[in-house]
């Protein structure tokens, strides 16, 4: 009965973290265990107790302060210089200028609807067809859970107990990897498609961009030199990069205003709250889940399925994905990391690094999947096409992800070489 809750609370359009607090409190009900309702509340504060959770709305900060102070805009103009004279020279910078912020923002929405805003446009004005360039900076958001810092990827540290500065370093070569599918991509389908040809900017244009752009890298340099070198935890480097976001953008690009500031605090606020309370409902869910000893039974199951890590990985991608499809990443992440986890170390002997990337990064691929594809829908309404020929155009990159996620399922190495693990 409380499956047919949740089911029914999700299609009915009811917000996900409500729909896990209320079915939480059905099943309570249901079961009997009155006494369990002590200690709901206890659970749902004790799901965001923890340091590391404060570099979500840091991190978010970072973002809004980017945009509004005009530190995108010269991050985009910095990724023209080095790749904007190629035939479809757009399409390469839209790629490159969402890694750079992918190495920012952290959250795969938040950066569609920022790159959506500032690519889309550029690109129609010189020829791309609308829903192309739409699919190209939907599919760069892909990048956010694997290259640092990852909000998925700081919940799952938390989760999983292990160092939240790892994990990010973890995610650097499948980022890499997943950059480098995506150029190919590009090349191939710019091989069938007659792409508008490049331009260089100008000497005077090329240095003016440089010299403009090269302070912005400040921050992502901060972020992940900071985390790598040891110099500052996660939540540190959230602090230090939104700092330094502000000081960009106030006195040395001058685009921040006092005015713009409550506009971009409200809006850290508020989405960084929708996050908080989702990982606090989803806590108090699983909370329940681990209570009916759900991975034990899943264990069970899965053994006698296959007994190869290879297989069970692949197993977990195609079950995650359809989980994707119809729950948010945050929500589906904290439910399936203390089923799934457990079974995965102590069975299969899969490394918790290797089990994170893999997750993460499919449980986002679902954003961009029918029926629900929250992050087809933020495009969609950035841009103005229709969600449906985006998720056309998007068919090349959603394969080549694929192809990594099989890579990295594969080869453990991928994500555990960096750490030494």
């Amino acid at each position: 009965m409380t499956i047919a809750l949740f089911f029914t609370l999700l299609l009915g359009a009811v917000p996900i973290a409500l729909v896990l607090a209320l079915s939480a409190m059905y099943y309570i009900y249901a079961s009997g265990n009155t006494v369990l309702f002590d200690s709901y509340p206890q659970q749902l504060f004790a799901a965001i107790e923890s340091y590391g959770l404060l570099a979500i709305p840091l991190f978010m900060l970072a973002g809004e302060l980017m945009n509004e102070g005009g530190v995108t805009r010269r991050l985009i103009a910095l990724a023209r210089l080095l790749v904007g004279g190629f035939r479809g020279g757009l399409a390469y910078i839209n790629l490159v200028a969402n890694m750079m912020m992918a190495a920012i923002v952290g959250s795969a929405a938040s950066q569609i609807a920022i790159m959506s805003r500032a690519m889309v446009p550029a690109m129609e004005e010189e020829g791309y067809e609308r829903a192309y360039s739409a699919a190209i900076t939907a599919a760069g958001g892909l990048l956010s859970p694997i290259i640092p810092p990852s909000m998925l990827f700081v919940l799952f540290g938390v989760m999983a107990q292990v160092p939240i500065a790892e994990m990010f370093i973890a995610g650097l070569l499948p980022g890499l990897l997943l950059g480098l599918a995506f150029f190919i991509v590009i090349a191939l389908v710019g091989l069938v498609q007659s792409y508008p040809k490049g331009a260089w900017p100008s000497r005077t244009q090329a240095l003016h961009d440089l010299l403009w752009g090269l302070p912005a890298l400040a921050i992502p340099a901060i972020i992940i030199g900071g985390i790598l070198l040891g110099i500052a935890t996660p939540t540190e480097a959230a602090a230090l990069a939104s700092l330094t976001a502000w000081l960009l953008g106030r006195l040395l690009y001058r685009d921040l205003t006092l005015k713009a500031m409550p506009g971009v605090l409200k809006r850290t606020a508020v989405n960084a709250g929708l996050v908080i309370m989702l990982i606090a409902a989803a806590g108090v869910f699983g909370w329940v889940v681990v209570y009916e000893r759900l991975p034990q039974m899943a264990a069970g199951w899965i053994a006698a399925l296959t007994a190869d890590p290879f297989i069970f990985l692949l197993l977990l991608i195609g079950a995650l994905l359809l989980v994707g499809m119809v729950i948010d990443g945050i929500a589906a992440l904290i439910l399936v990391v203390p089923i799934l986890l457990p079974i995965a170390q102590n069975q299969f002997g899969i490394s918790p690094y290797q089990f994170g990337v893999v997750v993460c990064l499919t449980l986002v691929l679902g954003l961009l999947t029918p029926p629900v594809g929250a992050g087809l829908f933020v495009a969609s309404s950035m841009t103005g096409a229709s969600p449906l020929r985006i998720f056309r155009a998007l068919l090349p990159f959603l394969a080549a992800t694929l192809f990594v996620l099989v890579l990295l399922a594969w080869q453990p190495w991928l994500t555990t070489a960096l750490i030494g693990r």
